[in-house]
């Protein structure tokens, strides 16, 4: 999460779509990506980036886990599945 006066984007054009409750949820006006979130009502001035969208996402790291009050009871778990770096291999 940053200040929206630190946010910009250096190709492309976003698309806003209005939400609930003065949320806006920003996407690449291209091809759909969800790229942040803002609402002045809970987060004034500020903007949730999704990380994954970032040119460099591994030079920002997470300092918490927030939005988990509606969270899939086995996201408490999801660390100890087995992990593959792309698809689990054919039996």
């Amino acid at each position: 999460m940053l200040s929206q006066d630190e946010f910009s984007v250096n190709q492309g054009k976003l698309k806003t779509i209005a939400g609930q409750g003065g949320a806006e949820r920003l996407f690449c006006a291209d091809c759909g990506t969800g790229i942040a979130y803002k609402n002045a009502n809970i987060l004034p001035g500020m903007i949730d980036v999704q990380t994954a969208t970032l040119d460099l996402p591994d030079a920002y790291i997470p300092e918490m886990n927030i939005q988990l009050a509606e969270q899939i009871g086995w996201e408490k778990m999801a660390h100890e599945m087995p992990s593959f770096d792309r698809f689990p291999p054919q039996e």
